[in-house]
């Protein structure tokens, strides 16, 4: 790649070793090349308009300008893909999921040091996120345009239907599908994966019949929050797993960040079993894992949803899921932050639908 085709990325931290740290790790890499750094969001915004870098790792708590506050700016005045620096602390999951929805399109663990067991894993995805996220700039760019502009238009009509009289509402013409006696819904989501189940969890009716069990990969306090930032959004109960919880219809159970999630069986009734066995994936919890004890539990009753993700998990489970008769639904390429895991199932020929993100749900519901 030549020089004037590197990946311009800029770092704004108010910690010089975040600073430095972020720096080196990306800066390793003969395609990407650090422009510039800054102190805070105040200085972060101005460079963003001067530098027009590929991407920005943008840290949250700042002085003089903090990071939402910049990323909001930054979003409005000249979008660009930007990742958080985030602390992995319940406040710091709390600002994180507020970025994600503000337009981020993913974060970076704080505790990051080149004194870390996990660092040579963390500066590998980190390298390979930056070069996927910034080629897919435009796109995603174009992407948060659109449900920005989406967002406004449902805002004005539903202001305008409080002022107007209630008129009767037109039956929904989609096309039938083959109804199914699915008994479970297992999901799938990595890199931009928040947003993504924002869009389907809180769609899915209420007295939904039968169990969803998601694995999103993030750390072990970002789940909880997650799972309790949907639970708000949605009229289906959404929780964190606990292990050995009855797996019960109508309710939404999200793996924590640091457990496999599986199921058990008693009798004719199925259990949540939480374990950091086995040891040796990519990914804790992991999709693969997680969807293989659901399939193994609901032979040919289940369905299994992937969304935007980077990498593979899933696929080697969808597979026995599709091979036994059941369900399985992928995110599409445009909607998507990270086309990886999605990709991975339709490469594989074993989907039934390939969907965008605003469509998800309605599919899922289309087929009870």
């Amino acid at each position: 790649m030549s020089e004037s085709r590197k990946i311009r990325v800029l770092v704004v931290d108010d910690s010089a070793f975040m600073r430095k740290a972020i720096s080196m790790m990306i800066g390793d890499d003969p395609q990407i090349e650090v422009v510039g750094t800054a102190i805070n969001g105040e200085e972060g915004l101005q460079k963003v308009h001067e530098l027009s870098p590929d991407l920005v790792t943008m840290d949250i708590e700042m002085p003089r300008m903090d990071g939402l506050t910049a990323l909001r700016k930054i979003m409005e005045e000249k979008p660009t893909p930007v990742m958080m620096v985030s602390s992995l602390t319940s406040e710091g999951a709390q600002a994180t999921l507020d970025a994600l929805e503000l337009g981020a399109v993913d974060f970076i663990p704080k505790q990051l040091s080149y004194v870390s067991l996990d660092i040579v894993k963390i500066k590998k995805e980190l390298v390979e996120k930056v070069k996927y996220i910034s080629n897919r700039k435009h796109l995603l760019m174009a992407g948060f345009r659109n449900r920005r502009a989406g967002q406004i238009s449902r805002a004005k009509a539903a202001a305008r239907r409080q002022e107007a009289p209630a008129q009767p509402v037109a039956p929904s013409r989609r096309p039938s599908r083959r109804k199914m006696n699915l008994r479970v819904v297992a999901i799938g989501t990595s890199t931009g994966g928040p947003p993504a189940l924002q869009a389907v969890i809180p769609n899915l009716p209420k007295g939904f019949s039968v169990p969803v069990l998601v694995v999103q990969h993030m750390p072990p306090t970002f789940t909880k929050s997650l799972a309790n930032r949907l639970n708000g959004l949605s009229p289906l109960q959404v929780k964190e797993a606990e292990n050995g919880e009855l797996a019960e219809k109508g309710i939404v159970y999200i793996a924590p960040g640091d457990k496999h999630m599986t199921l058990t069986r008693t009798g004719v009734e199925n259990f949540i079993r939480l374990s950091d066995e086995p040891a040796g994936v990519l990914y804790r919890p992991s999709v693969d894992i997680m969807m293989d004890s659901v399939a193994d539990h609901f032979v040919g009753t289940t369905m299994g949803v992937i969304m935007t993700g980077m990498g593979h998990d899933g696929v080697e489970a969808l597979k026995k899921i599709k091979k036994a008769g059941g369900v399985v639904i992928a995110q599409n390429e445009e909607t998507c932050v990270v086309y990886g895991m999605p990709r991975a199932a339709v490469e594989a020929r074993i989907t039934d639908r390939v969907s965008p993100i605003d469509r998800i749900a309605s599919d899922i519901v289309s087929y009870f």
